[in-house]
């Protein structure tokens, strides 16, 4: 496996045991830099009115209209001072218990790397501008950074008990991939929504995907997939609300129940959903009928 993707088995040279690095900001291209402010135009343009205010005012507190790629020391006192939070810098992706210990003690693991300039509508891998961009700026929110703590304690205990498939569900349909009801209507805070110009529209504008009123173990029955839009969208109340359920839940028999219940596809509508809106999936009958047999 090469360095390039990203994805490496032990720490490479120069990372810590934890797989922290330094960012290097130094180190960036002026096209690199000029690459994030073109993801961040776009981005900012098309978000007002579909993004969470929680998001929103994240941007403003952490001063991410700023050029260029931002200085993770920078960033890191001002979510210090707003939260308690700090961003620290990684190869790339990083093994499962790094990962939550991490969240579990309030450190945000970000990507140095950016993509290439013939791939800002889609990236794998998640980069800078995805963790940065579409990560942070929600930890600047005292309660959603909360949840991301209790959802790094929650994966450790997870660990022992061979459940990350389920939990990781959770974190999918509420940190990357989350709708949020506020007053003015269905809103984005999911970071792979609000950092994708394609899903940001999708999201809350498509006939196709279902959105589905959140329930803990109706999010952690549910598979997905990674190479698309989504078919199905959880939408939370409040971000209180959610904290809430995630803390006064007790995962161990939750788990434990879930090995013998059935899993959901992302299309499925169950009996028992709180529908907001039953998609037409013909998004997703479109891409399989193009897709090579």
């Amino acid at each position: 496996m090469t360095a390039e993707t990203h994805v490496f088995e032990r720490p490479p040279e120069g990372a810590a045991e934890d797989w922290s690095i330094p960012q290097q900001w130094e180190d960036y291209t002026a096209e690199e830099h000029e690459t994030w402010d073109i993801l961040f135009e776009r981005q900012l343009k098309q978000l007002p009115g579909r993004a969470s205010q929680a998001f929103l005012d994240g941007i403003d507190v952490l001063n991410l209209s700023k050029p260029g790629i931002p200085d993770f020391e920078e960033l890191s006192e001002r979510l210090m001072n707003a939260t308690g939070w700090q961003v620290i810098a990684v190869p790339g992706l990083v093994p499962d218990d790094v990962f939550f210990d991490h969240l579990a003690n309030r450190r945000f693991v970000a990507g140095n790397f950016i993509r290439e300039r013939d791939q800002l509508d889609y990236l794998q891998e998640p980069d800078v501008f995805h963790d940065v961009f579409g990560h942070v700026p929600m930890l600047a929110n005292p309660v959603f950074g909360d949840y991301m703590e209790a959802y790094g304690r929650g994966g450790l205990r997870a660990l022992e008990y061979d459940s990350l498939d389920h939990l990781a569900r959770l974190y999918w349909y509420t940190v990357e991939f989350g709708l949020i009801d506020e007053p003015e209507g269905l809103r984005i805070y999911g970071s792979g929504i609000v950092s994708s110009h394609g899903e940001s529209l999708f999201a809350l504008d498509d006939p196709s995907p279902n959105r589905i009123g959140f329930d803990m173990k109706r999010v952690m029955q549910t598979n997905y997939r990674i190479d698309d839009f989504q078919q199905v969208y959880f939408v939370i109340q409040s971000f209180e609300e959610l904290l809430r359920v995630t803390v006064e839940t007790d995962f161990a028999p939750l788990y434990a129940e879930l090995e013998d219940s059935r899993d959901y596809a992302p299309d499925d509508v169950a009996d028992e959903d709180s529908v907001i809106t039953r998609g037409t999936q013909a998004y997703a009958r479109e891409r399989a009928a193009a897709s090579p047999a």
